[in-house]
Parts: C-alpha cells; structure tokens; sequence
C-alpha cells in the first residue's frame, strides 16, 4: 500500500518516459505495454501541439519543448508523491507487539501506558497478556516482560522488577483479625493464594511461611481462597478477604493509597522476577519502548 504510486495518469508516463529516454523500459517499470505507452505520449502530444519527444538510435529525446514540460512535470509528480507518501505513514502508525503476563499488564504497565503515551504519540503498542507465559511465544512479539530467573533468559534480559514479597492487607482486616507481629500469626489467618503449578516459580504462601519456619494450622477453622490470576487476589485482598502475597511493584500503588497496608516481613529472592526481553537487533521503535519500561522500573524502586 505505502509503495504503490498515485495514478498521475499522462503525467507520470510522459515523466517516466522523459527520464529513462526508452519508451520499452518506461512501459515496463509502470506495467503497461509498450504500444499503450506510445499510444498514451501520442495523446500527450496531440494535446498540448507540440512534439515532446524525437525518436534517437535504440531510444527517444525530450525536444525543447518537452524540456520545458519536463521540469515542471518531475516537480509536481515529486510534490505529489511526497505529500501522498506523508499521507500514507501517518496512516499507518507504527504498532509495537509487547508480551506480558496479566499481572504485569493490569497493575504496573496499564496505569502506566497514559505517560506513554504523552511522550510517544505516534507509537501504538499492542499489549498481549496470557496466563502462563510460554517462551516460545517470545519470539511471535517485538518485546516482551517475563517473569523468571536469570539463567531462564538470554544474556541480554534486564531484569526490571526484582521479585521482593511482603503479605498485604486492608487496614481493617488487619485491626480486626490482627495483630500479625509475627509470620507463624499469618499463618493462623485466612490466606489468599494464587493458584500455580506444583512447583510455583515465585514465592507462594507455602514457600513464604517455610522460610520464616512458621506452621500452617490445618486446624484453625479458616477458609482460604484461591485464584488463577494475580490480579483477583490483589482485588480479593482490597476486597477485605484476607491476606495476599503483595509483590513490590505490583501493589506499591495500592499500598501507597492506603487500600492496602504491609503485615510482615519482606521476603526477597535474588535474580529473580520481571524480565525485560527484547531482540539483539532492535528496531528503533522497540528499543524506545524498552528504554522507557526500564526508566520506569527505577523510577518505581
């Protein structure tokens, strides 16, 4: 579509017969057939009553006249064309495919995506969120944020939200159900779980009470609850449910509007977390928005 010329109609053929002084290989670069172009530069010259070309050994000259004609012909088929061209790039905006998971899509990159777009309103981006992310996906995409550990990723990933954990809760399920000095009292409450593979790739409440060596009560009477994306538990726990495993970065905002407030110790797991993974040869587009994603993770740390 942005390649394809605009039809001038005589003016293109007479310009493209001018310039390449071969009536075949005019033809030939417009698609057309040698007798139509003749045909066509004929009418031309019937038109305006004079003769425009004169036919030289294995080609065609442009006479004074068609001298004269030339200038002002090329000059408005070269206005023409970069006007059109113009027309056409603004129409096809430059769209940029980022692959993520839900929970970075919904909590830290959509409340984002506003400031992105005050400073780069000529780019789209195509946000496409899965459930599990798979790494063969990576490749489908321009760019994408992954989460993982180090040596899950090629040596050129960026490692954009460190995997940092602290148990959250809104304010009045803490004063009602609390204290929760210490991890073995969350243990005791009712806990938020993300549902995940038996061998989860982040911290989950079972890991997290095994580091503090603190004992789940089978016993304890509560009902926890469990959800298949990160972003129910966060609305869970806003929701007064219980307590959630809050990962920096994805509820800081929550945390700093008071919905939701911190009750126990931080739990870090080093190398691992948000990856930013984008290819070796990045095209200008991409490697702006991969420049701006790792701004706003330091400026959110």
């Amino acid at each position: 579509m942005r390649g394809r010329p605009v039809d001038l109609g005589w003016m293109r053929v007479f310009v493209e017969a001018a310039r390449r002084g071969n009536l075949s290989s005019a033809a030939s670069a417009l698609n057309m057939s040698q007798p139509a172009m003749s045909y066509q530069i004929r009418r031309v010259e019937e038109e305006v009553g004079v003769a425009l070309f004169e036919r030289v050994h294995r080609g065609v000259e442009l006479t004074p006249a068609g001298k004269k004609l030339f200038e002002i012909a090329l000059r408005a088929v070269g206005e023409i064309d970069d006007a059109v061209r113009s027309f056409r790039t603004d129409g096809e905006r430059a769209t940029i495919r980022l692959l993520t998971d839900y929970a970075f899509s919904s909590l830290w990159l959509m409340p984002r995506m506003h400031a992105f777009r005050m400073l780069y309103p000529e780019l789209d981006i195509q946000i496409v969120a899965t459930q599990r992310l798979q790494r063969e996906l990576l490749g489908e995409n321009d760019i994408a944020v992954a989460f993982g550990a180090q040596r899950d990723f090629a040596t050129g990933a960026t490692l954009l939200l460190p995997e940092v954990v602290t148990p959250v809760c809104t304010p009045a399920f803490a004063e009602k159900n609390g204290p929760f000095i210490v991890p073995s009292s969350l243990a005791k409450s009712t806990l938020i779980h993300l549902d995940g593979p038996s061998h989860s790739p982040w911290f989950e409440w079972t890991t997290y009470l095994s580091h503090f060596k603190a004992l789940r009560d089978a016993q304890s009477g509560h009902v926890d609850l469990t959800f298949n994306t990160y972003s129910l538990v966060v609305q869970a726990a806003i929701g007064g449910q219980g307590i959630a495993i809050g990962w920096g970065g994805l509820v800081d905002a929550h945390i700093s509007s008071g919905l939701l407030v911190t009750v126990g110790p931080t739990l870090e797991a080093q190398g691992r977390g948000y990856w930013l993974v984008q290819p070796d040869q990045a095209g200008q587009h991409v490697d702006c928005l991969g420049r701006w994603l790792i701004g706003e993770a330091k400026g959110s740390g």
